[in-house]
């Protein structure tokens, strides 16, 4: 019998009228013979109750019980869940992540999945039941409770469809499917029918944030379709597959934007000192993401190296910084802000050359400085002030003629 996996989080679980609906879909379903595994979120109102009620204990709570805490709020609407799909005649049966095998690794509060020991739920399958799994968790090789982090229900969703060898996995969002761009931004954005894994995943890891990569990156790994649709409107979504068969007419598929990148500038005085190596690999070490790196070396004048990062992490690398300035070797540190990255997306710019000089062309007709580029075979980026970050989006999205 063919297996399915719906996701379901954030606004769609929000209410128990909106649960009973999920249960509606999840047993229209299995009445179409699929087996049927629901991955589901917290209740937004039980995981800020429960992260309240820990703040009101500590101002620093211990990540182990955090992860405890914070884990039984999917569990909670797992059961609520379950309970509906019952109550409409159907069988059902809820899990928490050990109880589904899924087996972590030790970083509490942003753990990875390493395996899923799938027998439980596919037993559950056999018996007739739709298992309800509470996403986001899963447990250590110790034992202990832990919880996956940003993106967490959807990556389990697809490391579960993998390990049962479902069909695919539909994601129910606030959306109705992926967008050229997004549609509260660029006015004429529209939907797209399908979308490759490597496209979604540079939107993904661009700004455009339906889906999180780490579960784009495993629907990749293990051939899955993902279908991104509406939990309110029964309509067709966007399909996430390995080659796009339809509108391959279409060089760049999609714009996305990220606000708030600041830029950092490290000079040093000789081309000897500027490595590129130790800079990168203590900022690593710290766990600091960097994006964008230019290097700018030029006879006569002193060396520099510049690069991205988010708002967030700003503090945190200026502290890196001076802490190893001794060690790193460079002479002065300055810094940016009020800056956005703003791309193109398609897997079309391979075999298309001059996409990249058409976006330097339309940004310059729109009198929008570029201050930093990154590119690979399917994306150019750019990071431009943030108050021209709208324009930019818009006018890329009309040069490549998305509307």
């Amino acid at each position: 019998m063919k297996r399915i996996v719906m996701k379901f989080g954030g606004p769609a679980v929000e209410t128990t009228e909106k649960i009973q609906k999920i249960a509606q879909k999840a047993i229209a379903a299995q009445q179409k013979g699929y087996e049927v595994v629901v991955v589901i979120s917290s209740m937004a109102t039980i995981r800020r109750e429960l992260r309240a009620q820990a703040a009101s204990i500590s101002d620093e709570a211990n990540k182990r019980e955090m992860d405890v805490l914070i884990a039984t709020g999917a569990q909670m609407t797992s059961a609520l869940l379950a309970l509906a799909i019952i109550e409409q005649g159907g069988q059902a049966i809820s899990l928490a992540g050990w109880q589904a095998g899924i087996q972590t690794d030790y970083r509490h509060g942003n753990a990875r999945i390493e395996t899923i020991k799938a027998d439980s739920i596919t037993q559950h399958l056999q018996e007739g039941c739709i298992v309800v799994v509470a996403g986001f968790q899963g447990v250590d090789a110790s034992g202990n409770i832990t919880t996956i982090g940003k993106g967490g229900s959807e990556t389990t969703a697809v490391a579960i469809a993998a390990a049962i060898e479902a069909q695919q996995v539909d994601v129910y969002t606030n959306v109705d499917g992926i967008y050229t761009a997004d549609p509260n931004v660029v006015e004429n954005a529209r939907k797209l029918t399908e979308l490759s894994y490597d496209e979604m995943l540079e939107l993904s890891n661009l700004g455009a944030y339906v889906l999180h990569p780490r579960a784009i990156e495993l629907a990749k790994k293990y051939d899955i379709p993902v279908i991104v649709r509406s939990a309110e409107q029964d309509i067709e979504g966007t399909l996430l597959k390995g080659e796009v068969e339809m509108e391959k007419n279409l060089i760049v598929r999609g714009v996305a934007y990220e606000a708030d990148i600041i830029r950092l500038t490290v000079g040093f005085d000789s081309n000897e000192q500027a490595s590129l190596s130790e800079i990168f690999t203590t900022l690593a070490e710290a766990g600091i993401n960097v994006d964008i790196i230019v290097q700018a070396v030029i006879d006569g004048v002193k060396p520099t190296i510049s690069f991205s990062i988010a708002k967030e992490e700003f503090a945190e690398s200026l502290r890196v910084l001076e802490s190893s300035k001794l060690s790193l070797g460079f002479s002065f540190a300055d810094f940016e802000v009020g800056l956005a990255k703003v791309s193109i997306v398609g897997s079309g710019m391979v075999t298309n050359p001059g996409v990249a000089a058409r976006m330097f062309s339309r940004l310059a007709k729109e009198h929008i400085p570029v201050k930093m580029v990154s590119t690979s075979d399917i994306k150019v980026s750019v990071v431009v002030a943030q108050d021209q970050m709208v324009q930019a989006a818009n006018a890329l999205h009309d040069e490549f003629n998305l509307a």
